[in-house]
């Protein structure tokens, strides 16, 4: 996967991701942890050089393992909030966003694997099926917070914010459907990836721009276009083996 768009965009929203907890001061992922300042140092630095190393083809696999454990150690932080509150689905929507990028980063390391291996397509194979579940995630989370979902939309793009809303919410749930069956896979990822980018354009960075001042703009927005990395990644890694079988096969 070496010449992986995808690969750019997601390690760029690392970076970002870590340039702005570090400009603010703040990772809302790590929650009220013992020595959160600390924290927050150690965990933006790991992004920031982790998304560099994701640059180039001879050191990305090392950043797709520091991105990747960065994220899994940030979803694994929001468990204490579902066991809180099980009946609540914000705490499983920030899981599962969280997740997306380490599915990201166990696809886009067995993509840099020179030889072939039962356990390389094992991680492959891991990766993008635990995204699949992240994206049923995703339309469970807009289906559940609908209103929410569609005052984030524009009011200048037609027929009107819920229709948008709705819609979003069934374009997740049939690529959820496409993914895990295999069907139009690649197809469903790619306009996944689409469409998540046009969240990113379309309603985070208008808000990031009307209110630079704000911390979660800027989360938002990162992570934003982090996961439409993700779903970029699986879309080209797709396009590169052209199946959902995980046939082990040299990339480069």
């Amino acid at each position: 996967m070496k010449f992986s768009f995808g690969r750019y965009v997601f390690g760029l929203a690392a970076i970002a991701s870590g340039i702005c907890a570090l400009a603010w001061h703040d990772f809302s992922a790590l929650g009220d942890v013992p020595h959160r300042a600390i924290f927050i140092y150690i965990g933006a630095t790991i992004e920031v050089l982790g998304g560099v190393a994701i640059q180039w083809p001879r050191t990305a696999r090392a950043g797709s393992v520091a991105v990747g454990a960065i994220y899994l150690a940030f979803a694994l932080l929001g468990l204490p909030l579902i066991l809180k509150h099980p009946l609540v689905y914000n705490g499983f929507g920030n899981f599962f966003e969280q997740f997306s990028f380490v599915s990201a980063a166990l696809v886009l390391y067995a993509g840099y694997r020179e030889i072939a291996s039962p356990p390389t397509a094992g991680l492959a194979k891991f990766g993008y099926y635990s995204f699949a579940v992240c994206v049923i995630s995703f339309a469970l989370e807009q289906l559940f917070y609908l209103s929410a979902t569609a005052s984030l939309v524009p009011k200048w793009i037609p027929p009107g914010q819920m229709f948008w809303a709705i819609a979003t919410t069934v374009a997740f749930a049939l690529a959820a459907i496409a993914l895990l069956t295999g069907f139009r896979a690649q197809l469903a990822s790619q306009l996944t990836t689409a469409m998540i980018l046009g969240f990113g354009l379309l309603v985070w960075l208008p808000m990031l721009f009307a209110d630079p001042h704000h911390f979660v703009n800027w989360a938002e927005s990162t992570e934003t276009f982090g996961i439409a990395g993700s779903a970029w990644i699986i879309a080209d890694y797709l396009g590169r083996w052209g199946s959902t079988e995980f046939v082990p096969a040299r990339l480069g």
